[in-house]
């Protein structure tokens, strides 16, 4: 049977095709301008977020999907979200259909286009080549495959604005060792903490904890269910709750915008059971506007419950 989340993918895409075959029907004479203040259009905040760091002052950068309670796999973005691709001088994505509405406006648009996970630029300083990282299509939380993302933007913003590439450049480097400082907060918190278990509501930090060497021990049915939009079985959930109620994992990670009956319950028997939980999003939390700060803050409720 097919599943929830391929339904929505499906939706998405019908939905995009619809928004860009209407936008082309105008004949109008939109498109991306000439500028040396680029307009960046980003699928989500987060990599919003990563296109802001790198333009700094020398960009207009925004986000479709920006709402922090939401979640980003039910977005359907208007004609004006499509215009607005349409428009942009740069365009970034996750990529591996996590953003499945973006890559199909995309496919029309004439800017220049920057994906996560589909990208395989090769770098001239000869540090990185491509995007071969084990990411999920979770890519934001693949540390490494960020920094590339950013090289990424800042090659893309210089060919559209030549006069500001060296700033452009110069920001993505500092924001790779911003990058490098929250990997080695990880890796100190593996070498503290060998030998981890935890236990995730839906496999979204999976690469993230896989810097500190920490596994996630959630049972795989339970979590594909809830990563596929379905109702973990009995089994499952009993399974999840033995592992919390015999604390044989060190903290339950918790997506707070994937949530439904199943795992809120799983929620309420850590809390009983005096099992720490980290918070984790898909987008930028509210009041939030910088990556590392997010992820910063995060990687902190971690170090939080590991250290308690």
């Amino acid at each position: 049977m097919p599943s929830a989340r391929r339904f929505r993918l499906a939706a998405a895409l019908a939905s995009a095709a619809v928004l860009t075959a209407g936008l082309a029907a105008c004949g109008d004479d939109s498109g991306p301008q000439d500028t040396d203040h680029p307009v960046v259009v980003a699928s989500t905040s987060v990599w919003a977020s990563v296109a802001d760091a790198v333009a700094g002052d020398n960009a207009d950068v925004s986000a479709l999907f920006d709402t922090p309670n939401g979640d980003p796999h039910e977005f359907e973005p208007t004609n004006a979200d499509a215009a607005r691709v349409l428009d942009a001088n740069v365009i970034v994505m996750n990529g591996g259909h996590y953003d499945a509405y973006m890559e199909r406006i995309a496919a029309d648009a004439e800017g220049h286009q920057v994906s996560a996970l589909d990208d395989e630029h090769e770098h001239e300083d000869g540090d990185h080549e491509g995007h071969d990282h084990d990411a999920t299509e979770h890519a934001f939380y693949t540390l490494p495959v960020v920094a590339d993302t950013a090289d990424d933007i800042a090659d893309a913003l210089a060919e559209v604005a030549p006069a500001h590439a060296d700033e452009y450049r110069a920001n993505a480097k500092a924001f790779r060792t911003e990058i490098d400082q929250l990997r080695a907060r990880m890796t100190k918190l593996g070498s503290d903490h060998p030998n981890t278990e935890v236990a995730a509501t839906e496999p979204l930090a999976t690469t993230l904890l896989s810097e500190a060497g920490i596994t996630d021990v959630a049972p795989a049915g339970f979590t594909a269910a809830v990563e596929e939009g379905q109702s973990p079985s009995a089994a499952d959930r009993a399974a999840f709750d033995d592992l919390l109620r015999a604390h044989q994992v060190s903290a339950l990670l918790y997506n707070v915008q994937s949530v439904d009956p199943a795992t809120e319950s799983v929620l309420a028997t850590a809390k009983s059971s005096g099992v720490p939980v980290v918070e984790v999003t898909e987008s930028l939390p509210e009041g939030a506007d910088s990556y590392v700060a997010w992820q910063s803050a995060q990687i902190a409720q971690l170090e939080k419950a590991l250290n308690a």
